[in-house]
This record gives C-alpha cells, sequence and structure tokens, in this order.
C-alpha cells in the first residue's frame, strides 16, 4: 500500500509517502489508522490528532469504513485554513 502524507503530516512523517504491507487483519480505513500508531514512534507522534485529518482511497474522499488492500494509495491530508 501507498501512503502519501500532506501539510503538517509529511513534516511529522519525515516523508511524503511511503509503502507498507497491509496485514491481513486490516479491512478498512478506521482498522488501517488505528493499526498504524503501534507500528512505530513516528506513526504515534503524527497520528496524535489522527481524527481532524482527511482520508481519500484512491483519490476518493473515504470514512472510517471504506474498504482497503494492499494495492490502493491512501491520502493523508489535515484540513487547511487560510486567513
Amino acid at each position: 500500500m501507498m501512503l502519501r502524507y500532506h501539510a503538517w503530516l509529511r513534516d511529522k512523517m519525515g516523508c511524503g509517502a511511503e509503502h507498507i504491507v497491509l496485514p491481513d487483519k486490516v479491512k478498512n480505513v478506521g482498522m488501517l489508522l488505528d493499526w498504524l500508531p503501534g507500528q512505530d514512534e513516528r506513526f504515534k507522534r503524527a497520528f496524535k490528532y489522527i481524527d481532524v485529518v482527511l482520508v481519500s482511497v484512491n483519490l476518493h474522499h473515504a470514512d472510517r469504513n471504506h474498504p482497503v488492500r494492499d494495492e490502493d494509495e491512501i491520502t493523508l491530508s489535515p484540513p487547511i485554513a487560510g486567513g
């Protein structure tokens, strides 16, 4: 699976994108978001405020129930505010 990070998530992760191997037990976006913080300290720190992040699966907005597969591209984008 390809994970892409935008804005402050990219800074916290130290990269704009990376490949991960999706375990069989992870079946949807919610399970992915719950599983990732346990993988290493980078995810744990970066995902502290994951509830405000917008998730896309293959360039389409997705909620926590949206299914995921190993061949998907997941984009994580924090909301952006201007002023």
